[in-house]
């Protein structure tokens, strides 16, 4: 008998600073689930971090519930991630031309 290969996984997290004191779970889902939550992140340019160890632990909360204060460390290196993949992928300034 063979194993079946583990189904994808996927969590979704928004964060708004003027409403929330920490991110928020938005969506949860394996299977097709998880593929329509990934393919719409893509769609939208939202940045996907590849944790099959934090998704566990992310999976397990309710949708629209606050991340535990636990987990705020791990989820801060997540936006940081975030964060750096935004303004890598932002177009560079314009400068003024030089008189």
């Amino acid at each position: 008998m063979r194993a079946e290969p583990p189904r994808p996984r996927a969590v979704a997290l928004a964060y708004d600073a003027e409403r929330d004191d920490a991110p928020r779970v938005v969506a949860v889902g394996a299977g097709h689930t998880a593929a329509a939550i990934i393919a719409l992140a893509q769609k939208h340019g939202v940045p996907i971090r590849h944790d099959p160890e934090l998704v566990a632990v992310l999976a397990t909360l309710e949708v629209d519930s606050l991340i535990p204060p636990a987990l705020y460390a791990v989820v801060a290196e997540v936006l940081a991630y975030v964060f750096r993949v935004k303004q890598r992928a932002a177009p560079a300034p314009t400068r003024p031309p030089l008189p």
